[in-house]
């Protein structure tokens, strides 16, 4: 038997309040690298960038799981807390730090009953999990699925070929760029389960493709 979720509803401002909370965490993260922060140049690894990514898996994570069934509230504050550590904990240590995190900010407003916070503190932590999502509960399956999701299509397209100008490569490479695009897509599509997240995959990998078939349709000697 599963754990009895108590959702409290969580209005925009409350919100609002965790994702600016995030923001400044990211923000403080980078301030302190010279103290332990692992903040690269690419500016993807920016609080900014991080910030972005966070607000993009938590609007996908909120569509998945009301399309799913699964707690909202749960899902979507998990969402905005996944990542709160990324930038100031080694990659295989980030969800743990960030769970805690998650944690200490929802008990620190004595709003929140317990089960919501544990529920919410164990998606973060999770989030990571590199098995079947089917393992794990369906608040849990939602975040991974949409964070998997956020790279996939034209935002995805969009970052690699921004990498393309850090790596002064010319705009004859972009059927490579866009091919890493597309196998990174055809691997995360293939670890969704929920019906809604494997649609969005499905139209996000069209948009790709159809990218992909403009680039050699117009630049000479690409796809031979």
């Amino acid at each position: 038997m599963g754990v009895e979720i108590t959702e409290p509803r969580i209005d925009d401002a409350e919100y609002e309040d965790m994702e600016r909370f995030v923001f400044e965490y990211l923000s403080a993260s980078v301030e302190k690298e010279d103290d332990g922060g692992r903040m690269r140049w690419y500016p993807w690894h920016s609080a900014e960038y991080r910030h972005n990514h966070i607000l993009n898996v938590a609007e996908l994570a909120e569509d998945i799981a009301a399309s799913e069934g699964a707690a909202v509230d749960v899902t979507k504050t998990a969402a905005i807390f996944h990542d709160v550590a990324k930038l100031e904990t080694a990659q295989d240590r980030h969800a743990e730090a960030g769970a805690r995190v998650a944690r200490e900010y929802l008990q620190s407003r004595g709003e929140y009953p317990e089960s919501f916070v544990d529920q919410v503190a164990r998606g973060v932590e999770n989030h990571s999990y590199q098995g079947p999502v089917t393992d794990l509960p369906l608040e849990t399956q939602c975040l991974i699925e949409a964070d998997l999701l956020d790279k996939v299509g034209a935002n995805g397209t969009a970052l690699m070929l921004l990498r393309m100008g850090y790596e002064s490569r010319v705009h004859m490479d972009a059927d490579e760029m866009v091919e890493r695009v597309l196998e990174r897509g055809i691997e995360a599509a293939s670890r969704v389960e929920s019906e809604t997240a494997e649609s969005i995959a499905h139209q996000r990998l069209k948009r790709v493709t159809w990218f992909q078939e403009w680039l050699e349709d117009e630049i000479a000697d690409m796809g031979e």
